[in-house]
Formats: structure tokens, C-alpha cells, sequence
């Protein structure tokens, strides 16, 4: 047997699961960003070839951190500096960055952990504002029996998918959503992973009425340690199936010098 037919043959029977959410338009999202907008440009019957064949297509609209998204890491940078030091200034220009943009992100094929905090604290779904400690990322570890080794993918269930189709409490603008702290992020940032993913618009923890004033998990993460940020997961279904690791693949869209793109994650349970 060839190694292609040994790797196929122990996916077979494989569960994937689907880890995007349904982009369509007046989907929740930040505020920051371009609302996500789809129209058909051309109908059937618009045009019909000799052969009465007709083609339907569409205009799609979109910032690039809209719905379930990842973040490059010239998307955020500090008094100036993106990862590594570079110049943000010097490094965009119209036609986006010059360096760091999305495009330059190799895509991740490896091992995911769900560190599941809600169930951690016993329940489905996390209070809005409640931040996500080092403790609880730590103390989730052990309840699993799992650790997070460099060079994975590191997910945070909140539960809070289970709230997307209440679009105003899914943004979070009055009660916040929960989130990872700063001591969190530390803590993911010493495992050293390749992701850090979350259910929310943010990967941060927004406290009621704050907004996306502040983001310091994206400092830290993005601009300190250039470890991409992927935002507005669907993770109910995985967080139902109660597993700790799986096989992970993120390819984002390949938009040159982007700062962020669309991404249908997948986790593959063997």
C-alpha cells in the first residue's frame, strides 16, 4: 500500500466538522468593519445562449474580518511597530501591505486543542464579559487531560456560538462577550502555537459597554509574539462532541497584502 493510500485509509470514516459560520448578509460583526453584502449581479433569463443554456453569478462584498476570519499579522500594530519590529507605516500602501499581509500566512495543517472553559465551570454557555484567566486555561488542561504543545492550534470554547443568531447579544456593544484576559493570551503565547481561535467577533474578553476600545490580547498576540488570531468560530458542534484534539486545517483566502480573510476552518476527528 502506497503512503497515500495508508494516510486515506486512516481518515477513512473520518467526522468532519465544519468549524465556519453561514456568511450572509446582516450576520453579527464589529462594528469596524464593512458589512457583509451578496447580490445577484446576473440572473437566469438575463442572457440565454443559442443552446438555452443561462448562468446565474454574484457580486460579493466584504471586509476581510468579517464573519469566521483570521488575522494576519499586519492587522494590528503598537506605537507603530507590527511583529518583528516592522514599520506599519512604511509597509502599506493602497494596495495593502507590503509585508506580513494575509497572503504570507502558510496554511495550517495540525493538531487543534479545544480547551473548553464552559464546561470547565459547569455550564454551556459563558456570561457575557466573564475573562478567560491563565487559571482556567490551565485548570481546563487538566479536567481534559490534554496539553497544549508548540506548534498547535490552540481553540477556546465559550460556548458563545450558541449565540449567533442573537445578533445584538452575539456583538456584545452593551453586555460584552467573554474572552481571553491578558494573563490568558500570556499563557497561550508561552505554549507557543501557531493559532489562538474563539468564537467571538473578538478574541479578546469585552467587558459590558466597552466595545472594541481596548484590545490588548491582540497586541500581545499579533505584535509581540505573531501568532494569528482566528475570530467567530462555530464551535457548538465540536463542543458537543466533547473532544480535546483533532486534525485542524485553516487555509484562508490568499488575498495579497490583506490584513485579515475569510476562512472555513475544519476539524477532521478520525
Amino acid at each position: 500500500m502506497s503512503e497515500l493510500n495508508t494516510l486515506l485509509s486512516g481518515l477513512s470514516g473520518a467526522r468532519i466538522i465544519d468549524l465556519s459560520q453561514p456568511m450572509k448578509r446582516g450576520m453579527p460583526q464589529s462594528p469596524n468593519h464593512p458589512p457583509f453584502r451578496m447580490i445577484l449581479e446576473r440572473r437566469h433569463g438575463d442572457m440565454v445562449r443559442a443552446d438555452g443554456g443561462s448562468a446565474s453569478n454574484e457580486i460579493i462584498v466584504t471586509g476581510g474580518h468579517v464573519g469566521t476570519h483570521i488575522d494576519g499579522l499586519s492587522h494590528v500594530s503598537h506605537e507603530g511597530k507590527l511583529f518583528g519590529g516592522v514599520d506599519a507605516y512604511e509597509a502599506q500602501g493602497a494596495d495593502g501591505f507590503k509585508t506580513l499581509g494575509i497572503d504570507t500566512m502558510t496554511p495550517f495543517v495540525g493538531r487543534g486543542v479545544l480547551l473548553d472553559i464552559a464546561r470547565l465551570h459547569g455550564v454551556a454557555t459563558l456570561p457575557a464579559g466573564y475573562g478567560i484567566t491563565a487559571d482556567d486555561l490551565s485548570r481546563a488542561e487538566k479536567a481534559q487531560g490534554i496539553s497544549v504543545e508548540a506548534g498547535d492550534s490552540v481553540l477556546i470554547g465559550s460556548g458563545w456560538s450558541r449565540r449567533w443568531n442573537e445578533r445584538d447579544a452575539f456583538i456584545g456593544l452593551s453586555d460584552g462577550v467573554p474572552g481571553v484576559d491578558t494573563s490568558g493570551a500570556e499563557w497561550i503565547a508561552s505554549r507557543k502555537v501557531k493559532i489562538a481561535a474563539g468564537e467571538t467577533i473578538a478574541f479578546e474578553q469585552i467587558t459590558a459597554g466597552a466595545g472594541h476600545s481596548l484590545l490588548p490580547v491582540h497586541r500581545i498576540l499579533l505584535v509581540e509574539y505573531g501568532i494569528h488570531i482566528m475570530e467567530t468560530l462555530k464551535l457548538d458542534e465540536l463542543l458537543d462532541a466533547n473532544v480535546s484534539e483533532f486534525i485542524f486545517v485553516v487555509s484562508p483566502l490568499r488575498v495579497v497584502g490583506a490584513t485579515g480573510a475569510p476562512v472555513r476552518p475544519l476539524a477532521i476527528l478520525p
